[in-house]
């Protein structure tokens, strides 16, 4: 493999300006995430008199020490429905990637400190998410859960979508995936079907109440009358109705109950040996990627420029070198990891639809994971494009895509724009893992460009019907569609309409696609015990 020159000077003017300008767009997500942090702070006292320990106390008390946790989804709904501010983004859950008891699991916990942990339809959209990428990804699932259910504000957006998730339960148990959940407060109603659906239950004596009607709706319903305990409390369900196997004291002792039914899963002792081998640090500092990116959008880059910060060695095997350089492919090793490389340096021609949809299903036939970095403005456009097949070398491309067997990656890097967006695995496209960055933008075209359509179209059909065009409707027109494409373009905007897993900074690139690209491996590489039904309860 070649190894990759860097031409970036960092410290240069344009590289302190270009570091800059993401530093705003970093600290802009990062903000919003100290928000959600900070409104769940303030329910510690709360909790506190309760005994109880906040959501992500829970979640670091599960964890393996010094393990890396990669949350997911973190600013899902941001804005949306009952988030005014951005503050309650995350959809009313906290969930990631970590290891508990030396096995990688994903962990869901409730955000029970923000509303209840009531789920809004961005909550559901991440649940079914998280489930796809456990299901995928053959990882055990944990869940710590304590939440008021759905939010009946917008209850009938979840109801019938929401049997879903319980059904996605019923078929990882049946494909040999565990689930254990700790209920450390309320689960009522659709909710307690969520332990009840788990392979394990742990329940918290005096805190915790599972039933699918409390007390008052139950008077109401039939006129019987009985308090919370007797309906639903932790004991009951541990001594009378079975639905709990284990019995804890309180919020942490749950916790080690599941980090112990973990442990007892023998879960890795069937894997084959992890390959150790040592591995060359990138050439150039991954800090650098910061800095690399023009705080012009409209300014060009070599995309080999992040791979030089990415990959082991700086090193790349650049396919078909000098055939169409705007869209680049090719091999590095991330530490350890081969992966196949689909990047751009602008639009998308024919011949780069073809380079590109050759490579992939060269990867495929060497069962090599493909990550691909957006950033380009779409398919190229224009006689010359047309006549030269962009359609049918675009739908090659696609066709690949989506066919392709070996995990996919994206992390969308800069401009994501029209059927390129497809074209580069977007999300409609199901990779393994999509990111991006907070500087990324993902529309249909460019903001100008719409505005200018809908200002051609308008005045096209005034012409058409005999009317002198009016230079300020046009004008006002040509804007508000900018405006509007503009604004729902952001990063923001999509990771809150969870087009992506997640914002990460530039910087972290390289150690997050070690981590999905070992996730990934490790579920290649593991064996399921399936079975018909799922592990039932009799």
């Amino acid at each position: 493999m070649q190894i990759l020159e860097s031409t970036i000077d960092p410290q240069s003017e344009a590289f302190a300006e270009n570091a800059a300008a993401m530093k705003v767009h970093i600290d802009a997500f990062r903000d919003v995430e100290k928000q959600v942090l900070a409104l769940a702070e303030s329910a510690r006292e709360k909790f506190t008199k309760k005994d109880k320990l906040l959501p992500r106390e829970r979640i670091n008390r599960l964890l393996d020490r010094n393990a890396p946790f990669l949350e997911l989804c973190s600013l899902a709904g941001y804005k949306m429905y009952d988030d005014k501010d951005g503050s309650m983004a995350g959809g009313g859950i906290i969930a990631g990637i970590g290891t508990v008891s030396g096995i990688r699991c994903l962990v869901v916990a409730s955000n029970c400190a923000i509303k209840g942990g009531t789920i809004t339809p961005a909550g559901l959209d991440k649940t079914l998410r998280l489930q796809q990428i456990a299901m995928e990804n053959k990882l055990p699932v944990v869940s710590l859960s304590e939440s008021g259910g759905a939010n009946l504000n917008y209850a009938t957006d979840i109801f019938v979508l929401g049997a879903r998730g319980f059904a996605n339960q019923a078929r990882m148990s049946a494909a040999g995936i565990p689930q254990v959940t700790v209920v450390h407060g309320n689960a009522t109603a659709g909710g307690a079907y969520q332990p009840g659906l788990s392979d394990y239950v742990i329940m918290v004596r005096n805190k915790a109440k599972m039933f699918l009607a409390g007390p008052p709706l139950l008077k109401a319903a039939t006129g019987e009358v009985a308090t919370d305990e007797e309906l639903g409390g932790a004991e009951m369900h541990a001594e009378i109705a079975g639905t709990a196997e284990y019995l804890a004291e309180s919020d942490a002792d749950g916790i080690r109950h599941a980090r112990d039914v973990l442990d007892s899963l023998a879960w890795n002792e069937h894997l084959p040996p992890t390959q150790t081998g040592a591995w060359e640090e990138p050439l150039y500092s991954p800090d650098d990627l910061a800095g690399i990116i023009p705080a012009d959008p409209k300014k060009p880059y070599d995309v080999r420029e992040i791979l030089a910060r990415i990959a082991d060695g700086s090193r790349f095997q650049d396919f078909k070198a000098n055939y169409d350089d705007q869209t680049v492919c090719g091999t590095i090793r991330i530490c350890g990891h081969r992966v196949g490389i689909v990047g751009n340096n602008g639009p998308i021609t024919p011949e780069g639809a073809t380079k590109a949809a050759q490579f992939i299903q060269l990867c495929d036939q060497a069962g090599t994971p493909i990550l691909f970095l957006h950033n380009t403005t779409g398919f190229m456009v224009g006689t010359h494009a047309e006549q030269h097949g962009i359609i049918k070398h675009g739908s090659k491309m696609i066709q690949a895509v989506a066919n392709c067997r070996v995990p996919k990656l994206a992390i969308v890097v800069g401009g994501s724009y029209g059927a390129g967006n497809y074209a580069m695995c977007g999300r409609g496209l199901d990779p393994r893992f999509i990111f991006a960055w907070p500087n990324s933008r993902t529309a249909v075209m460019g903001p100008a460009q719409a505005g200018k359509v809908m200002r051609i179209v308008a005045e096209e059909k005034q012409r058409r019907s005999g009317v002198e065009p009016d230079e300020k409707t046009l004008e006002f027109l040509e804007q508000a569609t900018a405006k509007k494409l503009e604004d729902g373009s952001t990063a923001l905007f999509g990771t809150a309409r969870l087009w992506d897993d997640g914002l990460i900074d530039p910087r972290d690139t390289r150690k997050v696609l070690a981590l999905v690209l070992s996730v990934c491996r490790e579920a290649e590489q593991r064996e399921l015990r399936p079975n018909s039904f799922g592990v039932a309860r009799f």
